[in-house]
């Protein structure tokens, strides 16, 4: 019987999967999570991005990408669990494979707390309440200590950058957003019609400084004088791997963050 703490994005519940599951992942942060949950060996699939850890992962075959997935490939690898994400997968893909994978498992983190909902989700279904519990204390540990130091700094107005030609930042409504405006750095435009926006430089007046990206748009010292330039701003790199990966990664992204708005209130 699924557990009512067993329900995923879409409010579909699912049984405990025993110890024969075989899941494959098309989201790279779940893969991680995946495995800091001590479930890499029920691992059968996951993407060409599905990138940690690096070692555990490399015998794991790889099934496209997170959107153009090759079915033929993953049907073979006869999975039991197929996990996908709202934000990062095609639904028509999703709608093919789920016709031959027994249970889809579909997640939706919006902010850094409902990686515990996750935590309890994955838990539940492969039997690792243990390993989701502790991850569950790092992250509200992690959750407590970004709003203390927010309560102790005022918000700041930030640009996050995402793209180079055109300019794209990323609107509220994300969850790289809300990452950031966990330590107080709250991001431009206040309001956008897309998640993703192309974005004038004029926006960087309203902004105390320009984060670069290291993904999607590989931003490099190379960049940091140019953006200054266009945003008459102080511009940083930041790790876009801590800001937008979910899963365990929100616990030392969290961490990251409060590390370098303690660094930079310093500066």
């Amino acid at each position: 019987m699924a557990s009512s703490t067993n329900v995923d994005a879409l409010g579909h519940a699912h049984p405990p999967a025993g110890p024969d599951a075989r899941i494959v992942s098309l989201v790279p942060s779940l893969t991680e999570l995946i495995f800091d949950l001590g479930l890499g060996e029920r691992l059968v699939g996951r993407t060409g991005f599905c990138i940690h850890p690096r070692g555990p992962l490399r015998p794991v075959p790889k099934v496209g990408g997170t959107k153009d997935v090759k079915i033929d490939v993953l049907k073979a690898l006869a999975p039991t669990h197929l996990i996908v994400n709202i934000d990062e997968n095609r639904k028509e893909t999703v709608d093919e494979l789920a016709a031959f994978v027994p249970h889809v498992i579909v997640t939706h983190p919006c902010v850094p707390a409902d990686n515990l909902q996750l935590y309890g989700l994955f838990g539940g279904v492969f039997g690792c309440e243990a390993a989701a519990e502790r991850l569950s204390i790092e992250l509200q540990s992690a959750l407590d200590d970004a709003a203390a130091l927010r309560a102790s700094l005022a918000d700041e107005a930030v640009l996050y950058l995402i793209w180079r030609e055109p300019w794209m930042t990323v609107s509220r409504d994300t969850y790289i957003a809300a990452m950031l405006e966990a330590v107080g750095w709250r991001t431009l435009p206040a309001r956008a019609l897309e998640r993703y926006p192309v974005f004038e430089w004029a926006l960087a007046d309203q902004a105390a400084r320009v984060f670069l990206s290291s993904e999607p748009y590989h931003f490099n010292d190379g960049h940091l004088a140019e953006v200054e330039a266009l945003g008459r701003r102080p511009a940083v790199l930041i790790d876009g791997e801590m800001v937008s990966w979910y899963g365990s990664r929100a616990i030392a992204g969290l961490r990251y963050l409060i590390a370098l708005r303690r660094r930079l209130a310093g500066a």
